[in-house]
């Protein structure tokens, strides 16, 4: 089996266009790697099929979601490898445990997550963290875990179509409230255009 990381980190691990002339300039020892497909299929491991991601690329619902096009061969548990080492004793290990949890629940399955200095910790389909070994520390979890078939709402209609139907609703959303705001400010100008009487005695 083979996995090959999907999104890729700009200038870590590809140069992005138009900044190649600025790498030659400075002398970067860099390279620039090609991505994976964004539906790579899951491995089987007794009984269960494992649907690998590297690092950051748990942020990413929309992309995960493409995996479950296929019903039949959706995974039933997520495996994340991470190198936090960059970050240090940063919020950005609990930013990233809790990512890991988001994804658990819109997908409706468990995450096994193994780090270098962050969280390294089995997470159930219910967001809730059952097993995970100190911050920064060497050594061996061992847990168990439930993997799930079942497809959530979610993973449905971002296989199908991302996050259009989100883009579309706050765009929908944004333009109501412009329409409000326009019908508010056009009452409160009439109201003010209108003759005033004044009462005599």
């Amino acid at each position: 089996y083979r996995y090959d990381k999907h999104h890729l980190v700009p200038f870590g691990e590809f140069i992005p266009t138009g900044f190649r002339w600025f790498i030659d300039l400075m002398h970067i020892p860099l390279g620039s790697f090609s991505r994976g497909a964004v539906d790579q299929p899951s491995f089987d491991w007794q009984g269960q099929r494992l649907a690998p991601n590297i690092c950051y690329e748990d942020l990413f619902g929309e992309e995960l979601a493409k995996r479950f096009a296929d019903p039949a061969r959706a995974p039933t548990a997520f495996v994340n490898a991470s190198n936090l080492a960059w970050f240090g004793d940063t919020v950005a290990l609990d930013q990233h445990l809790s990512i890991e949890r988001m994804r658990t629940l819109e997908f409706d399955r468990p995450l096994i997550s193994a780090t270098n200095t962050g969280a390294t910790a089995i997470i159930d389909r219910h967001g809730v963290v059952t097993k995970e070994l100190p911050r920064a520390t060497r050594g061996v979890l061992r847990g168990e875990f439930e993997g799930n078939t079942h497809i959530t709402p979610y993973a449905t209609w971002a296989a199908r179509w991302g996050l259009a139907p989100l883009w579309i609703l706050c765009l929908l959303l944004a333009a109501w409230g412009v329409w409000r705001l326009r019908a508010v400010a056009n009452g409160d100008n009439r109201e003010l255009q209108k003759p005033q009487t004044l009462g005599h005695n």
